[in-house]
């Protein structure tokens, strides 16, 4: 085999259309090989080569004998020394950081770890076990894709309507995919998913971790498996857990799906976790980053570098205060863009990218890195605004041009509907764009990504069915898991046939469903929801790769009538634009007529006074929103005006009749939304009974002349 000496860059194995440029960083390795092997679960190498170059601590070597599809590894020589944060090992084959596929998953063995396992203080004792047989391998792939007129939709914020969910387990029960697609991108990219989602009104797909994920010990000891995929170990890799079964067919089919999705007008956006690398803490296994550089990519406890600084709770954290760490996540963003054609990304514990130190920093390198980005700027940017070392609770602190999943919008509206007292002044921030949030510094109502549930806890059918969680499957006596859903059972813990029972939890599914909906901001469903999903009470199901996980498109009777609904409001969201604004309210006068954009009712039609926003026992709001209070305007630039409408939300356990308020033209009430009854109908007299725990949506209509 002919061996010339490469370039540094690209990092990566790259196919040029002659030969293949392989570039790997490790500042601290004193050699670095490359493993090239004949089939995946090889424990013998078929050529090793030692990459004699090194160019700014990158090592690297061009082959022109090789092609795509050759499966690689590398092992990486340097010193054995935990307490100085130095864990090289060459006997353990590592997978390439920028691998753009790999071959499968791992299987489990002592030969993974770089220290004698089953000790806890072992780990300063290198095992030198040779692990080849047990990785799978990083693929050479071909990157050319005929992507044809693909545009991405760039839908606007203000329009967006976010459907987060699992590749595998939205799809692979669904009767109308081809069996053997189930589970995959192409099965995401099928009809009858696309025609289920465009029905539902949904503008982009939030899809959980697609990187190429490390399944942990624990849970393959256990029989389990991290479904979610939360524990990311290449980031540059689509999982081949949702490929079709062909090696490398991951990278075509993933792009063959975004290409489908675009091209209904569907953006694309990704989950990903820069946080943390599914090596774990210093018992975990060396299987990439802690064998090529531990000292580089992890954050470290500098009194003892043998040890691992925690923000995640999964471990271990990367450590983006050194460039290449952060040059990794920097090239893989753009990668995803520029390569894979995907519209943005949403950032698992973004708080821990943020740290510097210990602290996190509100506009820290990592945000200033990405705002200046010419690419990663300009696709949308969605942070979970919390993590879990100190000061990581941060809802409200990110900068201009980031959304963020709204924490307290979820806690809020689930509290209000309840029954909790002392919600009426918070639940008003929540409905109009989370201002107090939010209001500062050039920001807009659509930095607030709000949502009721997630794939973190109870499913929308479950917040109405448990007040306990019952995650006993998951084989941790049910330890795992939030304490505190804020959710209500309505009677009995669990399944139930009272018709009482049935009739509310149905009821408060649609109030959930209908104030997102109705709510300013950007909404964003939990795949399943709409059709009565049911985790029987799991509220932590990231390891249940089965039917407590997987969407039953088997949903009879209610499960029709709530996905009829869910249609319903989401379309009237996305018919008026009053619904949707750019801009947070002002609570003044607009227009000639002098009226306000927006007015918080009593039940009397009376406006609300700081007392009733106050009242501990006041569970009954209306949200009268002006048609001249959309900010939308036309292709000239003109303003659209939008529909008058009110909305009435009842939490409490009586019925309350709701005096109408006067608007500033002729007409009648229509009432186009109901959580309580089937059919909608003209207001007649000057009010209207609003039935315990129950919404309403009643739009305003103009006489004509």
């Amino acid at each position: 085999m002919r061996i010339w000496p490469g370039q540094p860059y690209p990092l990566g194995a790259t196919w040029d259309g002659e030969g293949v440029n392989f570039a790997l960083f490790s500042e601290h390795a004193t050699g670095v090989e490359l493993c090239l092997y004949d089939h995946a679960d090889d424990a013998e190498v078929s050529t090793r080569i030692a990459l004699r170059e090194r160019t700014n601590n990158i090592w690297h070597v061009y082959l022109p004998d090789v092609r795509p599809g050759q499966l690689y590894g590398y092992r990486v020589h340097g010193p054995y020394k935990p307490e100085e944060g130095h864990r090289f090992n060459a006997a353990k084959m590592l997978f390439d950081p920028y691998a753009k596929a790999i071959s499968g998953r791992v299987k489990w063995s002592d030969t993974l770890f770089g220290y004698v396992a089953g000790d806890p203080a072992a780990d300063l004792s290198q095992d030198k076990r040779d692990s080849s047989g047990d990785l799978p391998k990083c693929v050479v792939v071909e990157s050319a894709f005929t992507w044809g007129d693909d545009r991405p939709p760039r839908t606007r914020w203000n329009q967006t309507v976010i459907y987060e969910c699992h590749v595998r387990g939205l799809t692979l029960n669904h009767p109308g995919v081809p069996e053997p697609l189930r589970g995959t991108y192409l099965a995401l990219a099928s009809e009858p998913i696309i025609d289920h989602l465009l029905k539902l009104g949904v503008t982009a797909v939030e899809l959980m971790p697609i990187h190429h994920v490390l399944n942990e010990r624990h849970l393959h000891q256990r029989g389990l498996t991290n479904y979610w995929g939360y524990n990311t170990i290449g980031y540059f890799a689509p999982d081949s857990r949702f490929a079709t079964g062909a090696l490398g067919a991951q990278v075509q089919e993933f792009k063959m799906m975004v290409r489908a999705l675009h091209s209904v007008g569907i953006e694309v956006i990704l989950d990903v976790v820069y946080n943390h690398t599914g090596e774990g803490n210093r018992l975990g296994p060396t299987v990439s980053f802690r064998g090529i550089d531990n000292l580089s990519y992890y954050h470290l406890n500098p009194e003892n570098r043998r040890y691992y600084i925690d923000f995640t709770g999964t471990g271990n954290t990367l450590n983006m205060l050194n460039a290449r760490a952060m040059q990794l996540m920097m090239d893989s963003l753009r990668y995803w863009v520029q390569e894979m054609h995907v519209d943005g990304f949403r950032f698992d514990l973004a708080p821990a990218l943020a740290r510097e130190l210990y602290e996190v920093g509100r506009l820290a390198w990592f945000f200033d890195i990405i705002q200046q980005d010419p690419v990663l700027s300009q696709v949308k940017l969605i942070a979970e605004p919390w993590d879990l070392g100190p000061g990581g609770y941060q809802v409200g602190n990110f900068p201009t041009g980031w959304a963020e999943w709204n924490g307290r919008y979820r806690d809020t509206v689930r509290r209000f509907w309840r029954g909790d007292s002392g919600q009426l002044a918070e639940l008003g921030y929540r409905l109009s764009g989370s201002s107090d949030l939010y209001g500062r510094g050039g920001r807009n109502p659509y930095a607030s990504i709000n949502f009721v549930t997630c794939h973190d806890g109870f499913t929308l059918h479950d917040l109405v069915s448990y007040n306990q969680k019952h995650n006993e499957a998951n084989g941790e006596d049910n330890r795992d898991g939030s304490d505190e859903n804020y959710s209500n059972n309505w009677g009995i813990e669990g399944p139930s046939d009272a018709a009482n029972i049935v009739r509310l939890r149905e009821r408060m599914k649609r109030n959930f469903m209908a104030t997102l909906a109705f709510s300013q901001g950007v909404p964003m469903i939990s795949h399943g929801d709409e059709l009565g999903k049911t985790q029987y009470g799991n509220n932590n199901a990231y390891c249940q790769d089965n039917e407590i996980s997987w969407v039953d498109w088997n949903i009879g009777d209610r499960g029709r009538a709530l996905l009829d609904f869910t249609r319903h409001v989401f379309s009237i969201r996305a018919r008026n634009p009053v619904l949707r604004r750019r801009g947070f309210f002002r609570g003044g006068p607009i227009g000639e007529n002098g009226v306000k954009d927006v007015t918080w009712l009593r039940p009397d039609g009376r406006e609300l006074e700081e007392a009733d926003w106050k009242s501990p026992d006041n569970r009954v709001l209306g949200m009268l929103v002006q048609g001249q209070a959309t900010d939308e305007v036309d292709e000239q630039g003109r303003p659209i005006r939008g529909d008058t409408l009110l909305m009435l939300l009842n939490a409490g356990s009586r019925a309350k009749y709701f005096t109408l308020p006067e608007v500033d033209e002729p007409g009648v009430w229509r009432e186009v939304a109901s959580t309580a009854r089937h059919g909608y109908r003209t207001v007649k007299g000057a009010g209207i009974q609003l039935v315990a725990h129950s919404l309403i949506l009643l739009q305003h209509e103009r006489r004509r002349r």
